[in-house]
């Protein structure tokens, strides 16, 4: 705090900055709201178009094919291979991405990340159930063609819990500040 010749304080140029690694991004305001409701949020309306549903197995299939062309890969570590790179694409997209990445919405859902964006953060709607079913399934089968391998089924649990528990909605609108910089509190 700096001190003026009157008497009064003025903040400095820096805030605190939250001690917490988790928090909870605040509700949206009435103004965002309407921005909201202005436009339709084309960003997350794909989701129930028709054959997007499908493109989830066909990149699942084009993943699993690569890995196994690869020389020297078995076929354990190709399914583990092809759920890692599954839930790491399906988390960027849905999880740490947010806002829109086209400029037809002027910010109105730059708090949002896509899966809070889908059917206007409604749970367990058929898109997001299938959303959250598709992990599970390809856990399932990734395991039973791992050949219930111990440490495979380590790797292929823990990469399908990172994915699914920030689908449940106990986890809606909680942020992990690990890799980005939390909101800043008001001293």
């Amino acid at each position: 705090m700096s001190t003026l010749s009157a008497g009064t304080t003025t903040k400095s140029g820096r805030r605190r900055r939250s001690s917490s690694l988790v928090y909870t991004e605040p509700p949206e305001s009435l103004e965002h709201i309407s921005d909201q409701a202005a436009l339709p949020n084309l960003n997350s309306q794909w989701v129930n178009a028709k054959g997007a549903w499908a493109i989830h197995f066909v990149l699942i299939v084009c993943l699993k094919i690569f890995y196994d062309i690869l020389p020297g890969v078995s076929q354990e570590t190709s399914w583990t291979l092809t759920n890692i790179s599954y839930m790491l694409g399906s988390y960027i997209m849905f999880h740490w991405v947010r806002g829109v990445p086209f400029d037809f919405n002027a910010g109105a859902y730059d708090n949002l990340n896509m899966w809070e964006q889908i059917d206007n953060g409604d749970q367990y709607t058929p898109a997001k159930k299938f959303l959250l079913s598709v992990p599970v399934i390809l856990f399932l089968v990734s395991t039973h063609y791992t050949h219930y391998d111990l440490t495979y089924f380590l790797i292929n649990f823990l990469a399908t819990l990172a994915v699914v528990i920030p689908k449940l909605p106990a986890s809606h609108r909680l942020r992990f500040s690990i890799f980005t910089s939390a909101p800043d509190d008001d001293p």
